[in-house]
């Protein structure tokens, strides 16, 4: 079940958003909870890394790139 949500745009946001909805052929309702899914996905990504830092500065992962020339 979808539940209907109020929200309220600063007009300038609105054209953009109208502009990129005419543009890629999508409704306002698909780029906006495209939007809002990406947004926390960062966010509950941002929050992980927060808790797992500690643990991996302990090991030697200071930076992205020490992890990135572990994994490849």
């Amino acid at each position: 079940m979808r539940s209907l949500v109020r929200i309220r745009l600063d007009p300038a946001l609105l054209r953009k958003l109208d502009r990129q909805c005419r543009q890629l052929g999508r409704t306002r309702d698909d780029l906006i909870e495209e939007a809002l899914i990406r947004q926390l996905a960062l966010l509950r990504l941002d929050r992980l890394r927060r808790r797992v830092m500690p643990f991996a500065e302990m090991s030697g992962y200071l930076t992205d790139e020490d992890v990135f020339k572990s994994v490849s």
